[in-house]
């Protein structure tokens, strides 16, 4: 479901009651433990969570660098995490601790899908949150942001 809603309080309004609900709880659990720095915004359709253009101008496609983003698809809804996506210790340790809390992990590259909200284990998306300040994520980020040089021509 794409949307072009332009704020967050558009954006659920035009969700069902059950996915207003559950990414209303989402999203404040990733409010109430997001690192100084990082803004609320919607952007691609999305919830996001994302580094300011002024703290980090250099994206490669112009807009401000995604940390978490929040969805509704059709059939079910998605909660993105490019801290997780952006460093295989940190996946790892995400997925083996999904996996403790006994509930079932859905998830792709770098997006955790769920159908209601206690498939997701909040605590551990909190924590998820927490752990990565803005400067930290920049930093991890900074050499993916880099456009590749061009081959010099053999001659």
């Amino acid at each position: 479901m794409r949307s072009s809603a332009t704020t967050v309080a558009d954006y659920l309004a035009e969700l069902t009651p059950d996915q207003r609900t559950s990414l209303d709880s989402v999203r404040r659990t990733i409010l109430d433990h997001l690192p100084a720095g990082y803004e609320e915004a919607m952007n691609g359709g999305m919830i996001t969570y994302q580094v300011p253009l002024e703290v980090c101008p250099n994206t490669y496609n112009g807009k401000p660098l995604m940390y978490a983003a929040l969805v509704a698809q059709k059939h079910h809804m998605s909660l993105y995490l490019m801290g997780v996506y952006s460093d295989e210790g940190d996946r790892q340790t995400f997925e083996t601790a999904y996996q403790a809390t006994g509930k079932r992990l859905d998830m792709g590259k770098s997006c955790v899908r769920f159908k209601k909200l206690a498939d997701l284990p909040l605590e551990l998306i909190g924590n998820t949150i927490a752990a990565l300040p803005m400067n930290e994520f920049v930093k991890r980020m900074d050499p993916m942001l880099r456009k590749p040089k061009r081959k010099q021509a053999l001659s």
